[in-house]
C-alpha cells in the first residue's frame, strides 16, 4: 500500500518535469490551464486543484487526462494569485495558511470559469472535479451551483454536509480507505446524510489499501499493487462524467 508518512501526499509524482499539452490563458481576474480535446464538444469539465495549486503536474495531467477522453478541461487558479502550498513548508503552519484559503468561497472565480467555457468554449454542458482542497470545493458546489450538471469529489475533506442539504447534481464521492485525512467515519457519516437528504443520484466508493491523492498521483509505480486502483479511479471518474454530461 501506498503510504508516504506525509499529512497530504497529493503531490508525489515522478514526472515533476511534465509541462502538459494544454496552454495557459487569462480569463478576466483568474489565470487557468486549459486543455482541448482533438475534436469539438460542447462538454467541459472544471478541475479544482487541491493545496499544491493550478500548476501542479498531477492535476495538469488530470487535465490532459480528461481532454483526450473528450472534454474541454480547464484548472483555473481558485487561489487567485495567493501562493499555493508547497511541499517545503512546515506543516504546523498549515491551518493559519488554510484560513485564508475557503473551499467554500470559490463561487465568484467559478461563475466567471463558466462564462469563459459557454462564451468562449461552446461548452453547453460543464461538470467539475476536484482534489483534495478541490474535493471538498466540488462538495461546496454541487450544494450550491445550479449550472454546474454534475460533479466528482476525490478524496475532499467532509465540511460541506453539516447543514444536511441535498445535492442539487448527481455526484460521485471517491475516498481511499487508508487515507489518513479524511477518515472511513466520516464517510459512513457522509453516506447517512445523503441517504437522507439526496434526492439526486450519487455514489460513494471507497478504494482499498488506498492513500490520500492516489487518484492523481503520475507515479503509478509507487508499488505495484496500487496501480490497478489508480486506473480505476480514473477510470470510475471518466465513466461518470460520460453518463451525465
Amino acid at each position: 500500500m501506498a503510504n508516504e508518512l506525509r499529512p497530504c501526499p497529493c503531490d508525489i509524482g515522478d514526472r515533476f518535469d511534465y509541462g502538459g499539452h494544454g496552454q495557459e490563458v487569462q480569463v478576466e481576474h483568474i489565470q487557468a490551464y486549459v486543455c482541448k480535446p482533438p475534436a469539438s464538444t460542447d462538454k467541459a469539465v472544471i478541475v479544482i486543484h487541491d493545496i499544491f495549486g493550478w500548476r501542479l503536474p498531477n492535476t495538469r495531467y488530470m487535465v490532459d487526462m480528461l481532454a483526450t477522453n473528450g472534454y474541454t478541461a480547464i484548472c483555473p487558479d481558485v487561489f487567485v494569485g495567493q501562493e499555493a502550498w508547497k511541499p517545503s513548508n512546515d506543516w504546523a503552519s498549515f491551518d493559519d495558511w488554510l484560513k485564508t484559503r475557503d473551499a467554500g468561497k470559490i463561487d465568484k472565480e467559478v461563475d466567471v470559469v463558466l462564462k469563459y467555457l459557454k462564451d468562449q468554449c461552446d461548452a453547453k454542458r460543464i461538470g467539475v472535479v476536484g482534489f483534495c482542497w478541490g474535493g471538498a470545493a466540488v462538495q461546496h458546489l454541487m450544494l450550491k451551483n445550479p449550472h454546474l450538471k454534475t460533479g466528482v469529489s476525490l478524496y475532499g475533506v467532509i465540511r460541506c454536509f453539516e447543514d444536511k442539504q441535498s445535492l442539487l447534481h448527481p455526484t460521485f464521492f471517491i475516498f481511499a480507505e487508508k487515507d489518513g485525512i479524511v477518515p472511513l467515519e466520516q464517510v459512513t457519516l457522509l453516506e447517512q446524510k445523503l441517504k437522507q437528504n439526496c434526492k439526486v443520484d450519487y455514489k460513494v466508493k471507497i478504494y482499498p489499501g488506498q492513500t490520500h491523492g492516489f487518484v492523481h498521483r503520475k507515479r503509478e509505480d509507487i508499488n505495484p499493487q496500487d496501480k490497478p486502483y489508480i486506473e480505476e479511479g480514473r477510470k470510475d471518474m471518466i465513466n461518470w462524467l460520460n453518463k451525465y454530461l
